[in-house]
């Protein structure tokens, strides 16, 4: 390690910089951020810029610079909240520790450090996405010591950020109403959420943002951050009284759930992390980015275009006669769907949802066959075939229930309380994991024509017990193995995260499945909000966006045809609907956005995302334009009634003002209000059809001025180079 080590990532926009340099300033004990923002210049003076924000030492404290460094630890000065807690028997509470190397390139900085009076090691690895400006941070404890050492938190990174980010953007919300967004003012204290559910949660969304006090979707500073783990999860927001801001975020321990043997190490989930100088949609854009390059896991190594889905449930629920589900196959292929997704009710004795989970064979009364005569009648329509599954679960009436009861996480001596009539099993357990493998993979080895699991996940994990202790930690690594388990052996078959909708949306679930169930409300203007709040973070390709019935089934609205199929436009598309009861004039608005949708997708599935300000109350207008900015797709959505009488212009971000493109307004086009008509709007008339020739700088800049919209409609306008 040299005398003046200074390490730096640098992504396209940002330049994080590690203070490693021994003895500056004298009395930190690991190396710090010194500088985590816009990038720096190639030949900047990295020493002069480490030197200038070096903190002297303070009264009434301990002599020299105590600050927040890359592992804040309790008991030598630094009063914020420790980055790592633990002891052993009482003892080594309070670790010193001493950087023992460094290892670094162009993308990765590897940091080990060691306390050898209190037995303990720590290695802190830092990376960088190339391409991005997306970090990525993971924590390892060692225990070194001769007796076992209770870890009770572990930070998987602790980053320090500039005072004036006191805005906080946390994301809450519960079963059909995931990933809202509320804003909080962060002063001195900390501000924190944790969540103890099992899995990484509808209300507590393990992701924030931090900024600049009104930061909004084109200006300000602001600083991304999500925690890669499917399972209890810990989130904080911390300002000192010296000045001083950090963020940390990590799996939260149940007492006593994670104890260290000699020898032994805990390795953290990975912190994802992304700053951006051009506020929300810097980041979102950095995150997609990463997302794509570095989180997912394409079975064949690159994404396919996104499958027109149809999805049984809202269509069936558990009628699964034959007759009933071809003549759902057939409305299916009328509409345009590409896959056909059979939902819960195909294994033994599932009529509702009181019986069967973990009896994962299909129903003999029902497919007397297997599901080979249905997968070939689905291929013979054009459709690729997909199956529910629920394996974390067992009901307590089930053929498995009833060989292994014990198999359930329980506490013992205590009752076993279900939830949606239903228990957890112990995915801890290797038996467990064995017997679940062992009949998924007979399913799919038996029907290699299933391309698609839709896996599920529909409780939370109370109590979450097993041979008396804590087993959330277990449970998500026994979940990843099983996982991976299925992947080898069925490397053609995609993944979906589905989680009661969106209760597990976190990237860890997602480095081993290929789409995210957004939530079980297909509500239009409920997925507005839901699909603002998901797209912080996920790519639009990966969120699942399906036309549901009306009236809608978790919501009892009853918007038109036009906003539900408008609505599901800028994510994974699909159908969760009876096609035998769509009327004729609805069929056809559905059939052609389908259409639109399959000819956009390359566009919609690899382009730059971008939201507007400026929309006013009851609006949204967000937009994808192509990497290649030769295309775009934009919206309007006017979600309520709007108190100005004049729209504001939509303004086109993102396209190249050096080109012109064609605009047009893509049909079915809804209702307008009376004495409103695109005839009294001779600019906006110009856009139906083959559309009119405008250019990209007034288009980003000034934009359009909009016609006015009945609350509850949406347009979308697709442009293409000239």
């Amino acid at each position: 390690m040299s005398a003046t080590t200074l390490l730096r990532l640098d992504g396209p926009a940002s330049t994080l910089l590690i203070d490693a340099r021994p003895g500056a300033p004298e009395a930190a004990r690991l190396p710090r951020i010194a500088w985590w923002g816009p990038a720096l210049p190639a030949g900047a003076d990295l020493a002069r810029l480490a030197d200038g924000l070096v903190r002297q030492g303070k009264a009434q404290n301990i002599d020299g610079w105590i600050g927040l460094d890359l592992l804040p630890v309790a008991g030598f000065g630094s009063a914020a909240r420790p980055a790592l807690e633990g002891h052993r028997g009482g003892r080594d509470w309070a670790p010193c520790f001493a950087v023992t190397g460094i290892t670094a390139d162009a993308t990765t900085i590897e940091i080990g450090a060691e306390d050898k009076r209190a037995g303990l090691a720590v290695t802190l690895t830092l990376s960088i996405t190339p391409s991005t400006d997306t970090l990525v941070r993971t924590t390892r404890v060692t225990n070194t010591g001769a007796a076992p050492y209770s870890l009770d938190w572990c930070a998987a990174g602790s980053f320090a950020i500039p005072l004036e980010c006191r805005e906080v953007l946390g994301f809450e919300g519960r079963w059909i109403g995931e990933f809202l967004e509320r804003r909080h003012s962060a002063g001195v204290g900390i501000w924190q959420r944790e969540n103890r559910r099992g899995r990484s949660g509808h209300e507590t969304w393990p992701v924030l943002i931090a900024g600049t006090p009104g930061f909004s979707e084109e200006s300000g500073t602001v600083y991304g951050f999500s925690l890669g783990w499917a399972g209890n999860n810990r989130l904080l927001v911390e300002e000192t009284t010296d000045a001083e801001r950090q963020v940390q975020m990590g799996e939260l321990f149940f007492p006593g759930e994670i104890t260290l043997a000699p020898g032994e190490s805990y390795d953290s989930p990975p912190l994802h992390a992304a700053f951006s100088a051009n506020g929300l949609n810097g980041l979102s854009q950095s995150f997609h980015a990463h997302v794509r390059k570095s989180v997912l896991d394409w079975p064949g190594g690159s994404m396919s275009p996104r499958k027109v889905h149809f999805n049984t449930w809202e269509g069936t629920y558990f009628d699964h006669s034959m007759e009933r589900l071809k003549s759902q196959a057939d409305g299916a292929a009328r509409l345009g769907a590409e896959r056909f997704v059979l939902d819960d009710g195909w294994f033994p004795g599932r009529h509702d949802d009181t019986a069967a989970l973990g009896d994962w064979w299909p129903d003999p009364e029902k497919y007397p066959e297997g599901l080979g005569p249905l997968i070939t009648y689905v291929e013979s329509l054009g459709m690729e075939f997909g199956l529910w599954v629920e394996p974390e679960m067992v009901n307590p009436v089930s053929q498995l229930y009833s060989a292994h009861p014990d198999w359930c996480l329980h506490l013992e001596g205590y009752d076993r309380p279900t939830g949606r009539n239903q228990l957890v099993l112990d995915m801890g357990r290797a038996e467990v994991r064995d017997y679940l493998f062992e009949k998924l993979d007979a399913v799919l080895a038996a029907n290699p024509g299933i391309r698609y699991l839709k896996w599920d996940m529909n409780r939370e994990l109370f109590p979450g017990g097993s041979a008396g202790k804590p087993a959330y930690h277990a449970f998500v690594v026994g979940l990843y193995d099983l996982i991976d388990r299925l992947r080898a052996a069925h490397p053609h078959v995609e993944i979906e995260s589905c989680s009661s909708g969106g209760g597990r949306a976190d990237l860890g679930i997602l480095s081993r499945t290929h789409r995210v169930w957004t939530s079980d409300s297909n509500d239009p203007l409920e997925r507005q909000r839901m699909q603002r709040g998901i797209a912080r973070l996920l790519p639009p390709e990966i969120m699942g966006a399906h036309v549901g019935p009306s009236p809608v089934h978790s919501s009892g609205r009853q918007p038109t045809m036009q906003l539900r199929a408008a609505s599901a436009f800028f994510g994974h598309y699909g159908m969760e609907l009876d096609p035998d009861l769509v009327p004729a004039e609805e069929e056809a608005v559905l059939k052609a956005y389908v259409a639109h949708y399959k000819r956009l997708r390359g566009t919609l599935h690899g382009g730059v995302s971008w939201r507007l300000d400026g929309m006013g109350e009851g609006r949204y207008g967000y937009g994808v334009v192509a990497a290649d900015r030769k295309s775009a797709v934009y919206t309007l959505v006017q979600a309520a009634v709007s108190p100005q009488r004049i729209n504001p212009p939509l303004r086109f971000l993102g396209l190249d003002p050096a080109r012109d493109y064609r605009v047009k307004l893509l049909d079915p086009l809804p209702d307008l209000p009376r004495n409103r008509s695109l005839a009294d709007q001779p600019h906006w008339a110009g856009l139906t059809g083959e559309g009119a020739v405008l250019n990209g700088a007034a288009l980003a800049l000034a934009g359009l001025i909009l016609p006015s919209l009945w609350p509850e409609t949406a347009l979308i306008l697709e442009l293409q180079a000239a």
